[in-house]
């Protein structure tokens, strides 16, 4: 069992984290914003396969080894900024949705889906915040140090899931 100032503690990093907006908020008010929210939804549940995938991934030590090679972080990171300017630079120079007489055709959930999911897995900030954090909040005394990591991921998720849908929910409002 996680002591309780250590899991307030992660909580409150979690939450000052999560309400600091990145690359996956823009991605999900933009979403939820041009095609309302159900895609925001679809975009939220993206982003939070992926971090779950990093949680995991931390739970079993692969985050502090592709933190450890600074080669692979920056690969990793490089990557990341290139889908994302990718995604950009083609709705900009090969949309055509800019046409008055043609109507503007939405993304299929499932493409809404798989970006959300490239676009946070190649987040290294998720990666670096589990790779700070999860450590300093487990201690091998306190039973199976992966099944902490795994609860702490758990935990990050599912106020992520919370935090993100709100963003998703104004933004589809407005």
């Amino acid at each position: 069992m996680i002591a309780t100032s250590q899991l307030y503690f992660f909580i409150g990093a979690a939450l000052a984290l999560l309400l600091i907006p990145g690359p996956a908020v823009l991605y999900i008010t933009a979403r939820s914003a041009s095609q309302g929210r159900v895609a925001g939804l679809v975009s939220v549940l993206a982003i939070e396969t992926a971090n779950f995938i990093q949680a995991v991934a931390a739970a079993l030590g692969l985050s502090a080894i592709l933190l450890s090679s600074a080669l692979a972080f920056d690969v990793v990171k490089y990557l990341g900024a290139a889908y994302l300017i990718y995604l950009g630079i083609r709705k900009l120079w090969f949309d055509d949705s800019g046409s008055e007489n043609e109507e503007v055709k939405p993304e299929s959930l499932a493409r809404i889906y798989w970006q959300g999911l490239a676009i946070n897995i190649l987040n290294p900030k998720t990666a670096l915040f589990f790779f700070a954090f999860l450590p300093q909040c487990v201690a091998p005394t306190n039973g199976n140090i992966v099944g902490q990591n795994l609860l702490l991921g758990a935990i990050f998720v599912g106020m992520a899931i919370i935090t993100d849908s709100m963003y998703a929910l104004l933004a589809s409002s407005l």
